[in-house]
């Protein structure tokens, strides 16, 4: 038991820079490897809440931008939504790492852009942005007239119609299917460790310490299902967050008429 305490203490923290800079080469321990996986979960968890918020925001934008009459806002928004779904996630980290690499050889600034703790988020912003304001969009297009009469009705117009009727009515018919993007981008995280975005200074995400006592023991059944246990519980976790929020959104419904998330997994993008 005190092994496995100072094992915490040493390894913990090691995939942020805190602890023990050496991965420990042989006679691995089951506490070790439960340790340094969840330590490489920080970088998942970072990648995809940071990925979340802003993208969530940028999806509201371009589901409007979408929706407009105006070709000049509507036409970029439709085709970055185009771009970013048509093509695979895995691809869009490689594109993105050697354009960051071209642009470092312009400018210094571009050098915290060649790294996964930018580059790779980037990535991630574009790529749930594009698949959100999809999600955002249509639910805009399925938002009753009666609503927006009624909104026309009581007086209010622009901003104030928006913000009291049609965006909290979006996100309520949006929300179980963002739900779905939401976990799916928690999972999509794992392909960092694919990409050419390095791990720095061997400090990687969970699946980078997963693979690497994969490759020492010769035995993946030990580390993938406890990297996999590391996810269900995220999972859990997020489906809880948007629950909540969803019971939020549907607490002026009747009980029968309040939509329910459906978990309902991608098996690829």
């Amino acid at each position: 038991m005190d092994d496995c305490l100072q094992t915490i203490v040493d390894y913990g923290l090691r995939s942020v820079g805190i602890g023990q800079r050496l991965l420990p080469k042989e006679d691995f321990t089951l506490c070790q490897q439960v340790t340094l996986i969840g330590s490489g979960m920080i970088w998942n968890v970072y990648f995809g809440i940071l990925a979340l918020v802003f993208g969530f925001m940028a999806a509201t934008g371009l589901a409007v931008a979408k929706a407009a009459k105006s070709k000049w806002i509507r036409k970029p928004a439709e085709w970055f939504i185009f771009l970013f779904r048509g093509s695979p996630l895995f691809i869009q980290f490689f594109f993105a790492y050697f354009l960051f690499l071209s642009l470092k050889g312009v400018s210094p600034i571009f050098n915290p852009f060649t790294s996964a703790w930018l580059g790779a988020l980037i990535v991630l912003f574009c790529n749930t942005a594009a698949y959100s304001g999809e999600i955002f969009y249509g639910a805009l297009q399925s938002i009753p007239k009666g609503d927006v009469e009624a909104a026309d009705a009581y007086g209010l117009t622009g901003w104030s119609r928006f913000k009291r009727v049609i965006w909290p009515t979006m996100l309520r018919l949006a929300w179980p299917a963002y739900t779905n993007e939401a976990i799916f981008l928690f999972h999509a995280t794992t392909l960092v460790f694919f990409t050419g975005f390095p791990a720095w200074q061997q400090r990687g995400d969970a699946l980078y310490y997963a693979n690497y006592f994969a490759d020492k023991t010769f035995n993946p059944f030990v580390p993938y299902p406890i990297l996999a246990g590391y996810f269900i519980i995220l999972t859990l976790i997020v489906i809880s967050i948007f629950g909540l929020v969803n019971r939020h959104l549907n607490k002026h419904l009747p009980q029968h008429q309040r939509r329910k998330l459906k978990l309902r997994p991608k098996l690829i993008r």
